[in-house]
C-alpha cells in the first residue's frame, strides 16, 4: 500500500488517455504530446515543493530519452545520466530507464545500468519502462547490464494495471524516484559511490 505522500504524488501527475505507441503514425504525436504535459506539470509541482531530482529531453520523434537525475544525501548531491528509449509496443511496455554509470555496481539493476523495478512496479506478463543510469551500471544487484533499474516486484504490476494512464513521469514519480531512494544510500555506504568534484 502507498503512503499518502506517494498517493499525493500520483494524484497531482496527471494521467494520460491515448494508448499508442511510436509505430502508430496518426496518434503517436498525440501520446507525446500528454506526455510532455504530464512531465512538465510533474516537473513543475517537484520544483513548487523544493523536491525537483531530474530532468529529461527526447529526440525529435520522442523515441529516444535522456538526461540527468540526482540525490542529495547527507546534503551532498550525486549527479547520474540516465536514458531510454520508447518501446515499440509502449505503452503496454513500459521504458526501461537505465542509469550505466551504476551498471554491475547493485543488485536492483540489469546489465546495461536499468533499474530493477519487476516485482513492485509489473508483473512479469506485462513490460513496463525499464529506465537506465549508465553511471551506476556494475554498481548495484538491482540493476541489470547496461545500468537499467530494476522495478519488477513494485513497479511493473502497477504500470500493467493502469495502462495507458500511465507515462513517462509515472516511471520516474513510481520507478525511478523510490529506485534512487534506496539504492543511492546504500551504494554510498558501500564506497561504491563516491561524490564528484565540481557538481
Amino acid at each position: 500500500m502507498a503512503d499518502d505522500k506517494t498517493k499525493k504524488t500520483l494524484s497531482s501527475i496527471p494521467l494520460l488517455k491515448t494508448k499508442s505507441g511510436p509505430r502508430d503514425k496518426d496518434l503517436w504525436p498525440q501520446r507525446l504530446k500528454e506526455e510532455y504535459q504530464s512531465l512538465i506539470q510533474y516537473v513543475q509541482q517537484n520544483k513548487d515543493n523544493d523536491n525537483d531530482w531530474f530532468r529529461l529531453e527526447s529526440n525529435k520523434d520522442g523515441t529516444k530519452w535522456f538526461g540527468k537525475c540526482w540525490f542529495i544525501h547527507e546534503l551532498i548531491k550525486y549527479e547520474f545520466d540516465l536514458e531510454f528509449d520508447i518501446p515499440v509496443t509502449y505503452p503496454t511496455t513500459a521504458p526501461e530507464i537505465a542509469i550505466p554509470e551504476l551498471d554491475g555496481k547493485t543488485a536492483k539493476m540489469y546489465r546495461g545500468g536499468k533499474i530493477c523495478t519487476s516485482d513492485h512496479f509489473k508483473p512479469s506478463t506485462i513490460n513496463s519502462p525499464e529506465i537506465a543510469i549508465p553511471e551506476l551500471d556494475g554498481k548495484t544487484a538491482k540493476m541489470y547490464r547496461g545500468g537499467k533499474i530494476c522495478t519488477s516486484d513494485h513497479f511493473k504490476p502497477l504500470w500493467a494495471r493502469n495502462v495507458p494512464k500511465f507515462g513517462i513521469s509515472h516511471a520516474m514519480a513510481l520507478g525511478l524516484g523510490p529506485w534512487l531512494a534506496v539504492e543511492v544510500p546504500d551504494l554510498i555506504a558501500r564506497g561504491i559511490v563516491k561524490e564528484k568534484q565540481n557538481q
